[in-house]
């Protein structure tokens, strides 16, 4: 399964894993400090992430969620040590409410899987976090230190990560190019608004997704706050809308 992750590196202590062989095409970032590292999201768990992320950080390493989704923490059983926010706990304890079988299907979708891997095997991960994130938290790496930000819309839960020295902003899958996901019974139109309020105003220089193109420019999370402000004044921000197109970006409500 050695060809399945895509490495890119974007300064001397940061790194993109990428899942480019899966049609969502998600993205994992590994931050590290001078005492640990921080994994932003571990992927679908289709290939075993701790390999790549062990050539590439020689220290203690935690694991962070975006948010409780099968491709954003497949890899988890990889890492003892792994935070979430606390109003996904129950998905992490048997809640979820997909079947296995539906993820499954969804994990094998648009995918090119790597020789030996068995989807019947294939299971959600499920674990008690070693702390649990709330807004503001910040994670201390060494010199380094990562700020938690609930950003909740796309998932009750859902967290961007913010480092204010660098200007860098994670996403997850608040933002990014394709048309994000705001129609399920677990997400929240207005709460989606107000989370792209929150980030658009951080000014951050630059922005990385959870899927698609990394090619992601700074103004992104404040034209799609911009849209959905104007949906909310025609009364459209609301479940049943629709798919809507913006050209590089699009929702699903």
């Amino acid at each position: 399964m050695k060809d399945w992750f895509t490495i890119d590196q974007i300064d001397e202590s940061t790194w993109c894993i990428s899942e480019y062989r899966h049609w969502e095409e998600t993205h994992c970032y590994l931050l590290n400090g001078q005492t640990r590292s921080l994994l932003i999201d571990t992927g679908l768990g289709i290939a075993d992430i701790s390999e790549p992320v062990g050539r590439l950080a020689d220290r203690p390493v935690t694991a962070v969620a975006t948010h409780i989704h099968w491709d954003h923490i497949g890899g988890h059983r990889y890492f003892s040590d792994f935070y979430a926010h606390e109003a996904e706990l129950d998905w992490l304890k048997g809640g979820f409410p997909l079947s296995i079988e539906t993820v499954r299907e969804m994990v094998l979708d648009r995918c090119d899987p790597p020789k030996g891997f068995d989807i019947s095997r294939y299971e959600l991960f499920q674990g008690q976090p070693a702390r649990l994130l709330a807004d503001h938290d910040a994670i201390d790496l060494g010199g380094r230190v990562i700020e938690a930000l609930h950003t909740p819309g796309h998932s009750p839960g859902h967290l961007c990560f913010w480092e204010p020295a660098r200007g860098y902003l994670f996403t997850g899958d608040l933002v990014y190019k394709d048309v994000l996901f705001a129609y399920y019974p677990s997400t929240d139109p207005a709460a989606y608004l107000a989370s792209l309020e929150k980030v658009a105003a951080l000014g951050a220089k630059r922005v990385f997704p959870a899927h698609h193109s990394l090619d992601v420019q700074p103004e992104l999370p404040g034209r799609m706050r911009d849209a959905l402000r104007q949906l909310e004044t025609e009364g459209r921000l609301r479940h049943g809308t629709g798919q809507l197109n913006y050209g590089d970006w699009g929702i699903w409500l």
